[in-house]
């Protein structure tokens, strides 16, 4: 089971185990005149704490873009989880948005090796970007294999900055 589904699963039932063991408290009818003033605070939150697309380029965890991953694996590091995480809350903000996940690997491996990994590779961040509550409409995966390197030396250092995704946003 993806580490993100674990999470999300524990985190609900600390939440249903918490709401079993409150005290129960007598129930008052709350007032006409309040009703309207709740009406505005529900809604004010949800407009004000969502993403738009200037936070794009100003929000720190948003500016984040690529996700790197160890040697002939397609698991996401558990420091990659929070990007992930403010990325899908930037697509449930945003229903229009759409984005590409481009897979690459290092040089080493066939060539049709690669464009799997690759694959593979954008597949779990799609994976883990809709545990997380993205719609998989918005999402495209694409995999350029070892073809899109960052650095061309050949060396393990090189090599690591070219086992990505990259996330590139096609619609704001």
């Amino acid at each position: 089971m993806n580490k993100s589904v674990r999470v999300t699963l524990a985190a609900l039932a600390c939440v249903v185990g918490l709401a079993a063991c409150s005290k129960k408290q007598e129930v008052k009818p709350t007032p006409p005149p309040q009703q309207p003033e709740q009406q505005q605070t529900e809604t004010a939150p949800a407009q004000s704490n969502g993403y738009t697309p200037a936070d794009l380029q100003t929000d720190p965890c948003l500016r984040q873009r690529v996700v790197y991953f160890d040697f002939d694996k397609s698991e996401i590091k558990p420091e990659f989880q929070k990007i992930i995480a403010c990325h899908a809350k930037y697509l449930q903000d945003r229903p229009s948005a759409q984005m590409r996940l481009e897979g690459n690997t290092d040089e080493r491996g066939t060539r049709e090796y690669n464009l799997g990994l690759g694959e593979r590779r954008g597949n779990a961040v799609a994976s883990a970007l809709e545990a997380d509550g993205a719609s998989a409409s918005q999402i495209n995966v694409v995999s350029y294999g070892e073809e899109r390197p960052t650095c061309r030396e050949h060396n393990e250092s090189c090599w690591s900055k070219n086992r990505r995704v990259e996330i590139v946003y096609t619609s704001k």
